[in-house]
């Protein structure tokens, strides 16, 4: 008889809006298809939630729009899914393990307090240095990642001035940071927390592949508005930075895996445990 695998919830955040980010979400899993099954939840179209008991790994993705907005029914359905990730992790020995990227995240990071989550003053976008803080630099999602590692960043809204207290309350961590700025006046916004042991996001596009941002790069639209606030040699070095392997590239192979190599090990603990 074969092993059986684990159950995967994609939770869909797109907003059936055409993107690279699902593609990408897809093709990390799939090398680890040995392992895990996996479905898509059209969160933000449809509504649609998975029942926390019917999965052990949960990836929450990035979305268009502004993320401190719902239509009073999926985000209200999402938050309380956060919830019962929570309150499910604190009563059972078999733990659910979620990842939490970008719109997800700045959602997670407003619905748990921890942190104030403004508008920027301009579009963050293209390959970013994220700088590991002390406990970044011992957390396992973040394992075989440089510091600073370099990642694909694309958002209007931001998560700053962490509630210190509520971190403590909750047990939660800053794992990185945006870089310096030294140019500029402006705190330096999240780019991942720990939330716990079993619950994890990212500010950026862990998922982002070089394929995907240079298909995104060669749309004549993002080109042109990239040339005209950042200039020409700026949108040279993300290309050149696209084909860097120690870039984007080492994120992609990395990060992510990280998160479901030490996801299923911990569930398949817990199930021979179970057994016991």
């Amino acid at each position: 008889m074969g092993k059986k695998k684990l159950n995967l919830a994609i939770l869909d955040m797109y907003d059936g809006e055409p993107n690279q980010g699902m593609r990408c979400i897809k093709d990390i899993i799939g090398r680890f298809e040995s392992q895990l099954n996996y479905k898509v939840f059209d969160v933000r179209g449809e509504s649609e939630l998975p029942d926390v008991q019917d999965f052990d790994i949960y990836i929450s993705t990035g979305g268009p729009g502004n993320p401190l907005e719902g239509d009073g029914n999926w985000d209200l359905k999402y938050f309380d899914f956060l919830d019962q990730i929570w309150i499910w992790n604190q009563n059972h020995n078999h733990k659910k393990y979620i990842l939490l990227i970008c719109h997800s995240f700045q959602m997670a990071c407003k619905h748990f307090g921890l942190g104030q989550l403004t508008k920027r003053k301009s579009t963050s976008f293209g390959v970013m240095s994220v700088h590991k803080t002390a406990e970044g630099k011992q957390d396992r999602m973040l394992q075989n990642l440089d510091n600073p590692f370099w990642a694909v960043d694309s958002r209007d809204y931001q998560v700053v001035q962490p509630d210190h207290k509520k971190f403590k309350v909750l047990g939660a961590k800053i794992l990185a940071l945006e870089k310096i700025r030294d140019h500029v006046q402006y705190e330096r916004a999240i780019m991942a927390i720990r939330f716990s042991d079993e619950m994890v996001g990212t500010q950026f596009h862990p998922e982002a592949d070089p394929i995907s941002f240079l298909n995104h790069l060669k749309k004549t639209e993002v080109k042109e508005k990239i040339i005209a606030s950042k200039g020409k040699a700026k949108f040279r070095a993300m290309i050149e930075h696209l084909v860097d392997e120690d870039k984007i590239f080492k994120t992609n192979e990395t990060l992510i895996p990280n998160f479901l190599e030490n996801s299923i090990q911990r569930v398949k603990k817990s199930q021979l445990l179970n057994l016991v």
